[in-house]
């Protein structure tokens, strides 16, 4: 199980309420295993196995299955999911306070490798072709750009519309 790997800036780590969130299962950048997933190459996977047949899992166990993936598409960045997490499932639960604490927002891809080449000048592994089997929810994934997003969050909403009252409030008053 392989990811790539570059640090994207999260706003927010949070959930909505029914667990809903975003985030970048894999981006086109060198991962800490010395991998890299092109561009393309989840095409052909998310062809045949659509996002809601993606199993999400907590920490690729496949005995912590803790949601469903509703979209998965490639973009400019990598690839990009929104899923739920099953909140009447404990460890579903359990992720869900953990990423609502920002504690939790590492996503990490299970696949096979369907083909690939090695550049022996670079040291890298080109991923041309996978067949994503499923995205985990993790602590420490081999990409650390592969991150849940900001995501809405009503409470956090609410506090920003707030504080922006505040800040026009002390603006009129100056």
């Amino acid at each position: 199980m392989s990811d790539t790997g570059s640090h994207i800036e999260l706003d927010v780590k949070a959930v909505e309420d029914d667990g809903t969130f975003t985030g970048y299962a894999s981006t086109y950048a060198v991962d800490q295993g010395r991998d890299v997933v092109v561009p393309g190459a989840f095409a052909k996977s998310l062809a045949t196995r659509p996002a809601g047949r993606i199993k999400m899992l907590r920490d690729h166990d496949p005995r912590q299955l803790i949601g469903q993936w509703i979209d998965a598409k490639e973009d400019a960045t990598g690839l990009w999911v929104k899923g739920r997490l099953l909140l009447d499932i404990g460890a579903a639960k359990e992720a869900y306070t953990l990423i609502k604490a920002g504690a939790l927002d590492g996503l990490s891809i299970g696949f096979r490798t369907l083909r690939d080449r090695w550049d022996s000048a670079k040291k890298v592994r080109f991923l041309e072709e996978v067949d994503l089997r499923e995205i985990s929810l993790t602590a420490f994934p081999m990409n650390e750009s592969a991150a849940v997003q900001a995501v809405k969050d009503d409470d956090f909403a609410r506090r920003i519309v707030a504080a922006i009252h505040r800040a026009n409030a002390q603006i009129q008053r100056a």
